[in-house]
């Protein structure tokens, strides 16, 4: 063990003796596009300048795709993303996952680089490998002057991602009630459907957005459409323990027995997921406790199973 590390030793020791290997040209093309990009992401306008003369390539990019174009939309860092596309930065470049500058712009909320970017050509309709445009990220962030800026440059309000849901259903999933009012305002449609039939009143139905659910249904929304499984927003509200959006919905007429394809009602759903505190609501709105699903089951006989024993008198009627 000893000679061992002893030949280590030495042999480190010859290493920082011996004259250093020269860098090859490509080794040192990869340090110059390395540091453009460290430049470009903390705003050095001088250094990028100089690296670039140097003969650092403005489009290198490194291991996920990302370059210095991005990183300095990332950074907002607006002189720089100027400095990069007057030297000739592919603005239409793309990373592994499918991300643009301008999708960088919109998730950043940098609303001065965005304009650029349109102004210079950047591609409205590129979408991130997840599928969401720039239009998507600044909706389900609530970036309300870039949602404005993109649909009047035309970006596309039915698109949807790869789980089918528009810049609507985004923005109703994460409550940014004015970006929906933006959005249904310039035409985007209310009764859109993602991959399972949900709309973006279901969604935020779902996420308990009483806010965006009174929006959309102010604006038209149907209240009781039902995704693919036969449920309507109530059904999943319930199912949620959704209880200011249960109210909200009841008071604007949604159908508390509405059965789903399994014959499941909003009661059925509150109780069979430990919300007894909905069920007096929805016997005040007329809930029938007598329906039964598929399978025969009564809400009285789910809440018998579940041991709920505060529901039990309701749903039995004593």
């Amino acid at each position: 063990m000893m000679r061992s590390i002893m030949c280590g030793t030495l042999a480190a020791l010859l290493l920082t003796l011996a004259p250093a290997a020269p860098i090859s040209a490509q080794d040192q093309n990869v340090e110059l596009n390395r540091e453009l990009r460290v430049a470009a992401s903390i705003g050095d306008d001088d250094a990028v300048n100089a690296l670039l003369n140097q003969g650092a390539s403005v489009n290198s990019a490194n291991e996920f795709g990302k370059t210095a174009l991005m990183m300095a939309v990332e950074s907002g860092n607006m002189e720089t993303v100027a400095l990069l596309l007057t030297r000739g930065a592919n603005i239409k470049a793309r990373t592994v996952a499918g991300c643009s500058a301008l999708t960088f712009a919109a998730e950043n909320g940098h609303i001065g680089i965005s304009a650029l970017l349109l102004e210079r050509g950047a591609n409205l309709h590129d979408h991130t490998r997840a599928g969401w445009d720039s239009l998507m990220i600044a909706s389900r962030y609530g970036i309300t002057d870039m949602v404005e800026q993109l649909i009047f440059k035309g970006a596309d309000l039915r698109a949807s991602d790869k789980q089918g849901r528009t810049a609507l259903m985004q923005a109703a999933e994460k409550g940014q009630v004015q970006v929906i009012k933006l959005l249904v305002a310039a035409g985007a449609e209310l009764e859109s459907r993602d991959n399972k039939g949900a709309t973006a009143l279901i969604s935020a139905a779902d996420q308990g957005q009483v806010e965006v659910a009174r929006t959309l249904l102010d604006k038209g929304a149907k209240i009781d459409a039902e995704d693919q499984e036969g449920a309507t927003a109530l059904t999943w509200a319930a199912g949620q323990g959704r209880a200011p959006v249960v109210e909200l919905l009841l008071a604007y007429g949604a159908d508390p027995n509405h059965q789903d394809k399994e014959g499941i009602t909003p009661l059925m759903e509150a109780i069979s997921n430990g919300h007894g505190a909905l069920v007096n609501p929805l016997l005040a709105k007329g809930a029938d406790p007598a329906l039964r699903n598929k399978t025969g089951v009564s809400a009285a006989d789910l809440a018998e199973r579940k041991g709920d024993v505060e529901s039990l008198p309701l749903l039995r009627g004593r």
